[in-house]
């Protein structure tokens, strides 16, 4: 980083202005994330393509973003925070001048997997650079910003994306909701030109290759097949893609042993599987992160398809559930000392919620509104916010400090991939109940079903979270 002396001792001088460059970025990732799930049948109705489209707009995107997470922030420590950044933003750019080019349902999938891959570049060089902009008692400042954006993003990314489409703005239908980053990409890259410090790791892992192949091929063998095999019958080559999915994840994993024996810096410390806390973390927020990118899939396609909502009604309906889940926040802080107690105490919340969404629509059928809705939802986003507020301290307990850039990036990706196996796995789990001839009461049954798979897996969540330590402050011994 180039400062002055001055300015070496108060933290860079052009810090705020650059927080706020990366805080964008984040808001364009957040929200690009989940507009698909807005415009998915538009797009489908457009475009063409059959129902599995709807479910690869968004888990192309977070699969690539899984795995290129991976090596993400190690780009950043060899070849410069600011310029990865730069190069991640013309990326993701461009990947979204190509979704709203596209004519095709190939060809707008193939440019969410670009998006995907830029996003990772993107990412992760801002926490290196906020580390290194801000003087230690403005840190946490710096770093207590980025609820609130998650809390922005998650209202307003649905509702802009269903204004923009029912707007139709100068004839681009669903195609703005990818336009509209031309400008915003623009802009953050002007300012990370000439706000961003350049920065880099005094001793930089080395990249793994390999590694990150490894990652990509198991996460696609999983993937593919869950969201393809119901369309094809689920012929005997989806069961082969899964068992193999499994067998290059192990593959993975002995690779990434033999590489640190070797002495050659691997993608994921193998030390960290030894450790209760983080393998009871993979397994908690993988089927966590799954059912709920899953619901959201599954719970926007049903207001628009089988209500009839408008993608601004849909959007609109879903406010609930994020306004729960940052007053879940907010009402988490004080519990956070009961550590596992308060994660669990979340989960049972968001089960009541989604059992309360089912009561709900067995009560109104196909004539629910919004506002019938709404107390379960927001029963549900209040326990995902107790749930999501302690979870990352729980798991990274017990973690040694040079193991936590690896952890903290392993469970990011763990995330993104629960988030791509979800929409994979639910979505299939609906269309494959709603039929070839769906109906009214065909879409009532389907996400009627679908919502006890996610309270299923909520449990399954609630179970598996034994697995954590009681508090996120344990020692690290026994974990």
């Amino acid at each position: 980083m180039t400062t002055t002396a001055a300015d070496e001792a108060v933290g860079y001088r052009w810090r705020w202005p650059a927080l706020f460059v990366i805080l964008g970025a984040e808001i364009m990732d957040l929200i690009d994330a989940m507009v698909t799930n807005i415009a998915g049948p538009h797009v489908r109705a457009d475009l063409g393509g059959s129902e599995t489209v709807l479910q690869w707009l968004g888990a192309a995107y977070m699969l690539a973003m899984a795995t290129g997470l991976l090596t993400g922030g190690r780009l950043g420590d060899i070849f410069g925070r600011r310029r990865m950044f730069l190069i991640g933003a013309a990326g993701f750019t461009l990947g979204s001048l190509l979704c709203g080019l596209s004519q095709s349902p190939e060809m707008l999938v193939g440019s969410r997997v670009l998006q995907g891959l830029f996003a990772a570049v993107m990412i992760p060089q801002g926490l290196g650079m906020i580390k290194e902009m801000f003087p230690p008692k403005e840190m946490a400042t710096a770093f207590g910003m980025f609820g609130p954006v998650m809390g922005l993003a998650s209202v307003g990314g649905p509702i802009l994306a269903g204004w923009l489409i029912d707007a139709d703005l100068f004839g681009t239908g669903w195609r703005m909701i990818f336009l509209i980053n031309l400008p915003v990409g623009l802009l953050a890259f002007a300012a990370g030109l000439r706000f961003l410090p350049e920065s880099r790791s005094p001793h930089p892992l080395r990249l793994d290759l390999l590694g990150v192949a490894l990652a990509s091929v198991a996460g696609v063998l999983i993937v593919y097949p869950l969201v393809q095999g119901r369309e094809k019958d689920w012929p005997a080559w989806a069961f082969v893609m899964i068992a193999a999915s499994v067998a290059v994840f192990g593959l993975f994993g002995v690779y990434q042993a033999r590489r640190r024996r070797w002495g050659r810096d691997p993608l994921i410390e193998p030390s960290l599987f030894r450790k209760r806390a983080f393998n009871g973390g993979l397994v908690t927020g993988m089927v966590f992160f799954a059912g709920m990118a899953g619901f959201m899939l599954v719970f926007n396609l049903y207001t628009q398809i089988g209500l009839g909502y408008s993608p601004l009604k849909a959007g609109l309906a879903g406010v609930p559930w994020s306004l729960g889940m940052i007053a879940g926040f907010g009402l988490a802080q004080p519990l956070l000392k009961f550590g596992r107690r308060c994660f669990q105490l979340g989960t049972t919340i968001m089960i009541l919620g989604v059992v309360g969404v089912w009561a709900t629509l067995q009560i109104a059928g196909l004539h629910v509104t919004p506002w019938q809705l709404t107390p379960a939802l927001v029963v549900t986003g209040l326990g995902m916010g107790l749930l999501m507020a302690p979870f990352f301290d729980l798991v990274l307990a017990g973690v040694e400090p040079e193991e936590t850039g690896s952890a903290s990036g392993t469970l990011t990706a763990i995330q993104q991939l629960g988030n791509a196996f979800g929409v994979a796995l639910l979505g299939t789990v609906f269309f494959d109940l709603l039929g070839d001839v769906p109906t009214g009461p065909s879409f009532e049954n389907a996400m009627e079903v679908t919502l006890w798979v996610v309270a299923g897996m909520l449990a399954l969540t609630f179970a598996v979270s034994f697995l954590l330590p009681e508090k996120a402050r344990e020692e690290s011994a026994g974990h």
